[in-house]
């Protein structure tokens, strides 16, 4: 029995040796070397094909990966045979294995990414633990002036004739009045200007002024 056992071991050994072999080549390039790849890519969009930027690009249980930058391009050392998984928010994952059957330790890839749609929950926020009390505070609130009632004071006759009366002429009237003095000038030019003196109605405005006491001075207007 000891001997079939022997026999039946050593023919198992040589049928298992080309597997062994097989698997070895299969991780190892011709020099001997662990067969590692330069894996790259570029992650999309399924429906436009524009870039999905900072990507998680990851190897299924193990903490080797990258992310993708803006336009959505990765490239990481990688081995035969590896899972990539592919994440982004408000994408479906997805998943990537590596043949191993490659010849060159270079390997690119175009992935593409499903957008997902995710709903939430409804949630209440309540400003307030109980009814009472929101209603005892939405009662003593005291709301400030809005912007009509502002506007509204601000457009008052009365501040309008005071801020009118104190406010000095700008660019615009200066200019009227100066091409006004001109072309008077021009109107009388070559002979002698009115006098106001002989003007009935310079002197009315004249005796008006004088009755509003339009000329005293304004520490005499005080008193």
């Amino acid at each position: 029995m000891n001997q079939i056992a022997a026999k039946f071991s050593f023919f198992l050994f040589l049928a298992l040796v080309p597997f062994c072999s097989k698997a070895q080549q299969k991780t190892v390039w011709q020099d001997g070397t662990s067969k590692l790849i330069q894996f790259s890519g570029v992650v999309v969009e399924g429906d436009s094909l524009r870039p999905v930027p900072y990507t998680s690009i990851i190897v299924k249980k193990s903490n080797r990966g990258t992310i993708s930058d803006y336009f959505g391009y990765f490239s990481f050392v990688a081995q035969l045979g590896d899972t990539i998984e592919f994440s982004a928010i408000g994408y479906t994952s997805a998943g990537f294995i590596i043949p191993d059957t490659l010849s060159t330790n270079k390997y690119s890839l175009i992935q593409v990414l499903r957008t997902d749609t995710i709903h939430l929950t409804i949630t209440e926020v309540y400003p307030w633990p109980s009814k009472e009390q929101f209603k005892a505070a939405f009662l003593a609130l005291q709301l400030p002036e809005d912007d009509i009632i502002r506007a509204d004071r601000n457009m008052e006759r009365s501040d309008i004739k005071q801020r009118m009366a104190g406010m000095a002429a700008d660019a615009s009237l200066n200019f009227k009045y100066t091409t006004q003095a001109y072309q008077s000038k021009l109107y009388y030019a070559g002979q002698l200007p009115p006098n106001n003196l002989l003007n009935p109605i310079a002197w009315a405005k004249f005796i008006k002024a004088w009755k509003n006491g339009d000329f005293k001075k304004k520490s005499d207007k005080k008193k």
